[in-house]
C-alpha cells in the first residue's frame, strides 16, 4: 500500500516552516526559511504579506523534495499560523494594501482605550471570551480601514477581504477560490461570537467594520477549506485543517479533554488549558478561547499569553550582543549556578496575561557590581519559566473555581522547550512535571492531525492519542518555599516594570 502523508504549512512569527508527516506522526522531512521583521516606529511591528507567501510556498516545496515525495502522494494539507496579525487586500488584484499588522503590535492600543473608557469590556468579553487589549485582530483592522487612503470605501464597496494569516494562505494556495478561516482564528480577532462560532453584527458596528471583509467561518477539521491549485505543487491537494498556533498545538500534544493544559515556548509563550464545551471566563486575568474543533460544536480553552518568551534570547543576540547564536544560551548561562539575583522582565511590548499591562516596558532589577552577562542571560531564560509560571497559577485558580482540579501536569513544545536547564527550573517554579513529548512540532503536528481527521487518515481522536509519546519528564526538586520566595521576587520585579500602579496577583 502506498504510504499516506500529511503535509503541514507552520507560518510562523519569525518563520515558515513546512513539514511532512506520515501517519504515524513522524517527521519525514522539513524545510525552513525566516521571515524578516519591520519595525516602522516603537511599538509597531508588520510584515511582508508577499514575503510571508513567497517563504511559505518555498518551504513546502523544499519539504515535499526532500522527502522525496510528489504533490500526489499527500493525503491532505494542514495549516497553522500566527495568529491575531491582521491583512487586508484586494479581491481582484490578490494585492494586500498595507503591510500585515503583527500581533505583537500596539499601535491600535488608543482605540482600545476608547473602548474601555465607552463600557465595552462586559460585552465583548461575554461574546468574544476576549479582553479589549490592541493584540486582537479587530482594532488592527479598525486602524487599517482608517489609515489607507480609500481603504473604508472600497472595504463597503466589497472589493478588500480581511484575513488572518490562514485565509492569506488559503486565498494563495487556491487561487483566490477559497476566502475563508477557521472558528480557533476566528476566535482571536474580538469579532466572532465563541457561543455560536458566527460573527458577531454588534461588534462588527461597534468598530464600523463592513460585514462584506470577513472571510467565511469552518470548523478546523473540513474539507471545505478548498484545495491548492494544481501548478503551485504539481497537483491538487486538499486543505483539510487549519487551526491558529496555539489551538493546534493543544490539538497536537493530544489534550483532548478538559484539564489538559501545554505550553508553547516559541517567540511569546501560550498556555492552554482544554475546557471542553464548557465556555468559561476566567478570574485571573486570562482569555476564553475556542479550541480547534472538529465538528460544528463550540469547545474552549482557557488561554494566558506571555508576548516575549524565546524572543528575550533573540535580544541577547542582537539586542546585547552577548551570544552569537540562540543555541548558546544555555551554556552562557549555566557558567553561573544561579542568576546572582538578576531579575528580568522583557516587557519589551507591554506585558500580556495575567498582569494586561501594555504600558510596562523591559526592566532589569537586583544588578550588583558581581553581575555579569553571564547572569543577566540566566535572568532572561529564567524570565520565560517565570512568566509561565504566573500563568499556571491563574489557570489552577480558575480550574478550582470552575470545580475542576489544579493542572497536575503541563505539556510543553515549541523551540525552547529543548532546552533543559528551562524546562528544568520550569518544573521547579511550578511543582508539578514537565513533560516534553518525542515530537516537539506539535504545533505543525496539529495542524496535520486535523487535515487527518478530515481527510479520512484517522479514524477519530482516540487513535491520536493513542499516538502521543512522551520523551521526558522534568520532575520538581525545588522546595516549595523556595519556590514560592523567588516567585514573590518575581512579582516585586513586574511592579518594578509597570510604569502606573497596578493590582497584585496573587500567587
Amino acid at each position: 500500500m502506498t504510504q499516506t502523508y500529511l503535509l503541514a504549512l507552520d507560518q510562523g512569527t519569525s518563520s515558515s516552516r513546512s513539514i511532512v508527516f506520515d501517519a504515524g506522526g513522524h517527521v519525514v522531512a522539513q524545510a525552513q526559511l525566516e521571515l524578516p521583521q519591520i519595525y516602522p516606529r516603537p511599538g509597531w511591528v508588520e510584515h511582508d504579506a508577499r514575503e510571508i507567501w513567497r517563504t511559505q510556498l518555498a518551504t513546502a516545496r523544499q519539504a515535499l523534495a526532500q522527502a522525496g515525495i510528489t504533490a500526489a502522494q499527500v493525503r491532505a494539507i494542514g495549516i497553522t499560523n500566527q495568529r491575531e496579525t491582521t491583512l487586508v487586500w484586494d479581491r481582484r488584484t490578490g494585492a494586500p494594501i498595507h503591510h500585515a499588522i503583527v500581533w505583537q503590535d500596539r499601535r491600535a492600543e488608543p482605540a482600545c482605550a476608547r473602548l474601555r473608557e465607552q463600557g465595552h469590556e462586559a460585552l465583548i468579553r461575554q461574546k468574544t471570551g476576549l479582553l479589549i487589549d490592541a493584540y486582537f485582530s479587530a482594532t488592527k483592522l479598525q486602524w487599517l480601514l482608517e489609515h489607507v487612503p480609500g481603504a473604508r470605501t472600497a472595504a463597503e464597496a466589497g472589493e478588500l477581504a480581511f484575513g488572518t494569516i490562514d485565509s492569506w494562505l488559503i486565498w494563495q494556495l487556491t487561487g483566490g477560490a477559497r476566502h475563508v478561516t477557521d472558528v480557533s482564528n476566528a476566535s482571536r480577532t474580538m469579532l466572532l461570537n465563541v457561543h455560536s462560532n458566527q460573527w458577531d453584527d454588534e461588534l462588527l458596528a461597534l468598530l464600523n467594520i463592513p460585514r462584506a471583509l470577513m472571510p467565511e467561518v469552518l470548523p478546523s477539521a473540513s474539507l471545505e477549506f478548498g484545495s491548492t491549485a494544481p501548478e503551485l505543487l504539481g497537483s491538487a491537494i486538499p486543505i483539510a485543517g487549519v487551526a491558529g498556533d496555539q489551538q493546534s498545538a493543544l490539538f497536537g500534544q493530544a489534550c483532548f479533554s478538559a484539564g489538559m493544559a501545554k505550553n508553547t515556548y516559541g517567540t511569546g509563550c501560550f498556555m492552554l488549558m482544554h475546557t471542553g464545551q464548557r465556555f468559561q471566563q476566567s478570574e485571573n486575568g486570562l482569555l476564553t478561547t475556542s479550541a480547534a474543533q472538529t465538528t460544528d460544536a463550540p469547545e474552549y480553552a482557557l488561554e494566558g499569553s506571555v508576548f516575549v518568551g524565546g524572543a528575550v534570547v533573540q535580544w541577547l543576540r542582537d539586542g546585547l550582543h552577548a551570544i552569537r547564536a540562540s543555541s548558546e544560551v544555555q551554556q552562557l548561562a549555566e557558567s553561573v549556578p544561579d542568576s546572582g539575583g538578576v531579575m528580568m522582565v522583557p516587557a519589551f511590548t507591554g506585558l500580556g496575561a495575567p498582569y494586561w499591562q501594555p504600558d510596562a516596558r523591559g526592566t532589569i532589577t537586583g544588578l550588583t557590581r558581581g553581575s555579569t552577562l553571564a547572569h543577566i542571560a540566566r535572568a532572561a531564560l529564567e524570565s520565560i519559566a517565570y512568566q509561565s509560571a504566573a500563568l499556571l497559577g491563574a489557570m489552577s485558580r480558575d480550574a478550582v473555581a470552575a470545580g475542576g482540579a489544579p493542572v497536575s501536569e503541563l505539556r510543553v513544545d515549541g523551540g525552547a522547550c529543548v532546552n533543559d536547564l528551562l524546562m528544568q527550573f520550569q518544573a521547579d517554579l511550578l511543582g508539578i512535571p514537565v513533560v516534553r513529548p518525542q515530537c516537539v512540532e506539535t504545533t505543525a503536528l496539529g495542524a496535520a492531525y486535523l487535515a487527518g481527521l478530515a481527510s479520512g487518515v484517522y479514524a477519530g481522536k482516540d487513535e491520536l492519542a493513542a499516538l502521543w509519546r512522551a520523551e521526558r519528564r522534568f520532575v520538581p526538586t525545588m522546595a516549595r518555599e523556595q519556590a514560592q520566595s523567588l516567585m514573590a521576587r518575581w512579582e516585586h520585579a513586574v511592579a518594578q516594570a509597570v510604569l502606573q500602579p497596578q493590582k497584585s496577583i496573587k500567587q
